[in-house]
Formats: structure tokens, C-alpha cells, sequence
């Protein structure tokens, strides 16, 4: 390929602060940073979510104490956040053991196979912010 037929598009080698705003990240760059911060966000609360879930078991007055805190719209959106994570790092994380057979690595399976991982995580969520709200 001839200079004069090449694109000129910019080069992103060394990333300074300054050109983050420039810089368009691929969806499955996007997927992946994703599946990072949805582990990551799991496990900062898990051991919230253990203690939550063992104080509820504790008696009848507690589980009714939680399933009271649980009814406001608040914590309703962080369950709903928390599921997402669940959902989102389950369905990246197939993807990435699927990657990992060396099965989809190749630039165009990448890009599909992260469509689907937010075709199949994005609708499960739904599902659950339908019946978390009461829709179901």
C-alpha cells in the first residue's frame, strides 16, 4: 500500500491525560474493563452481603427488619447495580473462557462476541429491575 492511499488516523502509542477524551476504546476493550470492574465491585461487597445475609437469618424479626430496608427505591437500584455486576462478569466471563480455547480471538469474533455479552447480560437485567420494581 502506496503512502498516498493510507489513511491519516491518529496514532495512539503512549496515551497522555490529555487525549483520553480523544481516544475511542473498542467495544471489547469496553467489555473487558467492565468484566474487571464488575468482579472488582463484587468483591469489595461481599463480605457486606454475607454479613446482610447472615443478620437476616439470625430470626423472623430480622428477616422482616431487611425485608423492610430492602422495600425502598434506594436500595432497590444498589440490589439492581449489584446484579448487574453478577450478571454482567457471569456472561463476560464465559466470553473470556471461550477467548481463552483461543476460539474468537480474532478482531471481528471479538467485536460480535461482545455484542452478545451485552445482548444476553443488558435484557437479564432488565428482567430483574421488572421484578425488583414489582412489574412481575
Amino acid at each position: 500500500m502506496s503512502e498516498v492511499t493510507k489513511k491519516n488516523r491518529p496514532e495512539f502509542r503512549n496515551i497522555h491525560v490529555t487525549q483520553l477524551a480523544n481516544y475511542r476504546l473498542p467495544l471489547a476493550g469496553l467489555i473487558s474493563i467492565l468484566h474487571r470492574i464488575s468482579g472488582f465491585l463484587m468483591f469489595a461487597l461481599l463480605p457486606l452481603i454475607l454479613y446482610l445475609l447472615d443478620q437476616s437469618l439470625l430470626s423472623e424479626g430480622t428477616f422482616e427488619h431487611f425485608k423492610g430496608i430492602t422495600s425502598n427505591w434506594f436500595v432497590k437500584l444498589i440490589i439492581l447495580a449489584v446484579s448487574w455486576a453478577f450478571l454482567h462478569h457471569f456472561c463476560a466471563g464465559i466470553r473470556h473462557l471461550i477467548m481463552d480455547n483461543h476460539i474468537g480471538i480474532d478482531k471481528d469474533s471479538s467485536r460480535k462476541s461482545a455484542v452478545v455479552v451485552f445482548a444476553v447480560s443488558l435484557p437479564l437485567a432488565a428482567l430483574v429491575a421488572l421484578k425488583l420494581f414489582g412489574a412481575f
